[in-house]
């Protein structure tokens, strides 16, 4: 197989995945994050979530600013999607839910840490998170 022509394919399905949203798609991505957002806060130091609709606001701020990073940038914030830039990039994005969600609370290692935690529970885990 030409390798030229598999790279091709791999990028007219990512142009096509990163196209196509359904509300269905975004609901289960909205609840996997929840999951893995308030798994990675039981078990990171420095982040903390006070309540279930802090929670639930974070995942849904979170998978908003994943979109906007991903449709504008074109970079996968996925901590092991796209290596260091994925992991960078889902840093930035849990520190900058701090600012936005009450009741959510993250150090600067504890966003280091929980994009790490995040990468790890998301392959366990099926589904997308990030």
């Amino acid at each position: 197989m030409d390798n030229n022509n598999y790279n091709d394919r791999n990028r007219e399905v990512d142009k096509n995945r990163t196209n196509d949203w359904n509300i269905g798609e975004l609901l289960i991505r909205l609840l996997v994050t929840a999951i893995v957002v308030g798994i990675t806060a039981f078990l990171t130091p420095g982040f903390s979530i006070d309540s279930l609709w802090s929670l639930i606001l974070a995942a849904i701020v979170i998978a908003v600013l994943d979109y906007l990073i991903q449709r504008f940038t074109g970079v996968n914030a996925t901590p092991f999607g796209r290596g260091i830039t994925g992991f960078i990039v889902s840093a930035i994005i849990l520190y900058a839910t701090r600012f936005i969600v009450p009741g959510f609370e993250i150090s600067v290692w504890g966003a280091i840490i929980g994009a790490l935690v995040i990468g790890i529970v998301d392959m366990i885990i099926p589904g997308r998170a990030m």
